[in-house]
């Protein structure tokens, strides 16, 4: 006779109820455990502490998700099994010693403490695991919690590790914690997975298990959460998820003339002569009274300078800039456009202290940035969150070391704010870097090794949480190597255990509240309250109607800016030229007249005169004429009375001759 068929259904009750039975039972006894911990110390004769850093009213989950949700662990490269730490068993805080005493002590702060995790226990040959436990491998200590002291975050952080090994969610959790203690966060939304901040995570069988290892509390919370995109947004609040889950949310914008040139040229990838050039450009403008908005206001500042004769004489005169370089700065700007950057640029521009936000519950308001597009406008993306760690340095007021941060500012895929930066740019993030702390705000960078930061950033950071590394290539070998050189001396093999580390798990690296390091610590991450990975639209719906800032920055406005003033003035000064030019051609017509007019009575002058010395030439040659024709009569007269006086002569003579001829012939 065949067996009846077991229900599935009742399979799975059953194994939930054992799951539960199994969480429970490790929940009391951790709590017994503490509790014993707790009265030991009590029952010293130096002042009491806290046993380890108490959760602040914030329950978290790692592994909880919505139905239906895709797991990052899950499409990771798996770890060892034995590695995992809910297949290990766990080791009560009261038989923890040696290092892992150490940890328990050095992470007793007495101030608020932001939960990280479990310190992990790696057993030596000189410390193994207490007797009766199977494994050789790392296992979690309960009761012995390992934090950040609240107080001191404003020194800032670091998450890094490779690909797929939980810094997200280490992100996620901390942006919980901090909530939780009143802060308000800022952090970038770069896999567009954290929406899920604004839904409670769900129980499950793996969860139970994860959290029966490590002794932690657990339900699921969401928390208070604000939605931003850069620029315009495309969507509504009725549609306000694109396919892959992303949001849209409120816009963030700011004007050219806030972002100033040093980031813009950043952006632009000029080099350090462009950046001066372009940095003339806006000294320019704002000597003038020409508010840099959007793009196209700084284009046709450069366009002025550079293409009218009224700009250049202005450009000569406060130093000049080549025509090959105002073109390079307007092609780019130009590409800048056409590559969506003009959406950035413009009004109403974010008060940044809209980021500063509690909710009604006293918790932080968490907001969130989009960069959905992170991997071709990178640069871009990065130098935007650049630009709103200076605003918020420009506007809070000076603080000094607040009990809590007044922001924590998350920047994800930090190595893009420093790929091929310029030595100018690097000095102005190193000195917002140092400097922000005394406004109370701390910032943590979250990256893949950490050598992508600058070792003059890495200098300002007081707690790092490394997830695992990896070391497939001779150059990762290097980096795995400086890394390690980087964390306080400890008892720890951390290349083996940097190597060996699974997904949740980090090595933790923080300073005490006197500013010294404390004991370096492996730990099994802390499980987020809320849904690891995109909230449902419905969820998204909700934020988006219930945010007081959309209604403040939905619509942009395009005031009266330099590309309108400039427009005007250009076109005056085209009125002015061609009044003038008119005028001018006027007067020159009338020169020209007049000119015509004095070469006209100078011609009919000239003839004149030339008629009057021909008419003189004339008459004296007629006089001329008249007195030789005179001479020629007189002299013809005169001829005629010397004929005649000579005929006169000759004929008396020729008479007296033939009377003296006559006389003497007769005398004979």
């Amino acid at each position: 006779m065949t067996s009846p068929t077991p229900d599935p259904a009742e399979i799975a009750r059953l194994k939930a109820e054992a799951a539960q039975a199994a969480a429970d039972a490790a929940a009391a006894k951790a709590a017994a455990a503490q509790a014993a911990l707790e009265a030991a110390l009590a029952a010293q004769t130096e002042p009491a502490v806290e046993s380890s850093p108490q959760p602040l009213d914030a329950p978290t989950q790692m592994e909880a998700r919505t139905p239906g949700s895709a797991d990052p662990a899950a499409t990771a490269p798996a770890a060892p099994a034995a590695t995992e730490p809910q297949d290990a068993p766990a080791v009560e805080s009261e038989a923890a010693s040696g290092y892992a005493a150490r940890v328990r002590d050095g992470y007793a702060f007495a101030g608020p403490v932001l939960p990280v995790g479990t310190y992990l226990d790696y057993p030596t040959e000189d410390e193994p695991h207490p007797a009766g436990t199977k494994t050789s491998e790392p296992i979690p200590v309960p009761g012995v919690n390992v934090g950040i002291p609240l107080g001191l975050l404003n020194r800032h952080a670091l998450v890094a590790g490779a690909t797929g090994t939980g810094k997200t969610r280490t992100l996620q959790l901390l942006a919980e914690g901090l909530s939780t203690a009143g802060v308000p966060v800022f952090l970038s939304d770069v896999k567009g997975d954290l929406t899920g901040l604004a839904e409670a995570g769900a129980a499950s069988d793996k969860l139970a298990a994860r959290n029966a290892a490590t002794g932690q509390a657990w339900e699921g919370r969401a928390f208070p959460l604000e939605l931003f995109t850069l620029g315009d947004s495309e969507g509504t609040a009725a549609q306000p998820t694109t396919a892959a889950g992303a949001s849209t949310g409120t816009p963030i914008r700011t004007t050219v003339t806030a972002f100033g040139p040093v980031l813009l040229s950043r952006v632009l990838g000029l080099n350090d002569t462009q950046t001066s050039a372009l940095e003339l450009v806006f000294h320019w403008a704002d000597a003038q009274g020409l508010a840099l908005i959007d793009l196209k206001d700084l284009r046709s500042v450069v366009d002025y300078l550079t293409g009218t004769e009224p700009g250049k004489q202005e450009l000569r005169g406060i130093g000049g800039v080549s025509s090959a370089t105002a073109g390079v700065i307007l092609r780019q700007v130009s590409a800048l456009e056409a590559a969506g950057g003009s959406v950035f640029f413009g009004e109403p521009a974010l008060d940044v202290h809209d980021l500063l936000r509690t909710a009604a519950d006293g918790r932080g308001v968490i907001s969130s940035l989009e960069l959905a597009d992170i991997q071709s406008q990178g640069t871009l993306f990065s130098t935007f969150l650049m630009w709103l760690l200076g605003e918020l340095f420009e506007v809070l007021p000076e603080v000094g070391d607040p009990d809590k941060p007044a922001l924590v500012f998350f920047f994800d895929e930090a190595h893009l704010l420093f790929d091929g930066a310029s030595k100018a740019f690097l000095e102005a993030v190193t000195r917002t870097v140092r400097l922000i702390r005394s406004k109370g705000v701390g910032i943590v960078f979250i990256t893949q090794s950490p050598t992508d930061v600058p070792e003059a950033v890495l200098a300002q950071l007081g707690s790092r949480i490394q997830h695992a590394l990896r070391a497939h290539t001779p150059a990762d070998a290097a980096k795995l190597k400086q890394a390690v050189s980087t964390f306080p001396v400890s008892p720890l093999d951390l290349t083996r255990v940097l190597t060996g580390l699974g997904t949740g798990q980090a090595v933790v690296s923080v300073l005490d509240e006197k500013g010294r390091p404390a004991p370096v610590a492996p730990v099994v991450v802390n499980t987020p309250a809320a849904v690891m990975g995109p909230a449902q639209s419905a969820t998204i719906r909700s934020v988006l109607s219930a945010s007081p800032l959309m209604p403040r920055y939905a619509t942009a406005v395009d005031n009266e800016s330099a590309y309108e003033l400039l427009a005007k003035r250009t076109e005056e000064e085209t009125t002015r030229a061609e009044t003038a030019r008119a005028a001018a051609e006027a007067q020159a017509a009338a020169e020209k007249a007049a000119q015509e007019a004095a070469k006209a009575q100078a011609k009919a002058e000239a003839q004149a005169a030339r008629e009057a010395q021909r008419t003189a030439e004339r008459l004296q040659r007629e006089a001329e004429k008249a007195a030789e024709r005179e001479q020629r009569a007189r002299e013809r007269a005169a001829e005629r009375r010397q004929r005649e006086v000579e005929k006169l002569i000759g004929s008396a003579g020729r008479q007296i001759t033939r009377s003296i001829l006559g006389n003497i012939l007769r005398g004979r």
